[in-house]
């Protein structure tokens, strides 16, 4: 596995985050010595969603308002309904995210958390895949969406659903230990 002693991840959630996309690349990003911070909308503690019910609490680390892309060597998107559209609603999250984007930093979205990317602009032209009702909002907003296990276009990761998140998991870590990419 990569060492990430050096890098710091963002991990931007909010209630209804889908529990093992958020838990399984967090263990991995810890496991590979990433410092890993949980950012939201506001301070405190957020919901997951598993298995169609409510799921385990988490602690914010930061709230949407006290960071700044600049602070951080890459970005982590959860998936799950709730989450994403919550964000994607909110100018602070989606400034956030689109201070990554134009940085080239690495992106991990998984599930639905795309809806987010979309907000930035900057999927015109990637190659993309997603769970499978977001390919028409992906198509829309220019991207190439595919039915893949995982999709790495330019130092963003995408997959499908919690299947896929060994591999999602593996090219996650491996793009962070990349590091930047010229971006789009």
């Amino acid at each position: 596995m990569q060492n990430l002693k050096s890098k710091k991840v963002a991990v931007l959630a909010a209630n209804g985050f889908e529990q093992s996309e958020f838990e399984k690349p967090v263990a991995a990003l810890k496991e590979a010595g990433a410092d890993v911070h949980v950012v939201s909308l506001e301070a405190g503690k957020i919901r997951g969603w598993k298995d169609k019910n409510w799921g385990d609490e988490v602690n914010v680390d930061k709230t949407v308002g006290e960071v700044n892309a600049a602070e951080y060597d890459a970005l982590v998107l959860p998936g799950g309904v709730m989450n994403p559209d919550q964000l994607r609603h909110n100018k602070d999250a989606v400034s956030f995210v689109k201070g990554f984007t134009d940085a080239g930093k690495p992106i991990a979205a998984i599930c639905h958390a795309p809806w987010t990317l979309i907000e930035t602009g900057a999927l015109k032209g990637r190659t993309v895949t997603s769970y499978p009702s977001l390919k028409t909002d992906l198509t829309n907003a220019g991207a190439n969406w595919v039915d893949a296990e995982v999709v790495v276009d330019n130092g963003i990761v995408t997959s499908r659903d919690p299947r896929d998140l060994p591999a999602f998991c593996k090219k996650m870590i491996e793009e962070i230990a990349d590091g930047k990419h010229k971006g789009k």
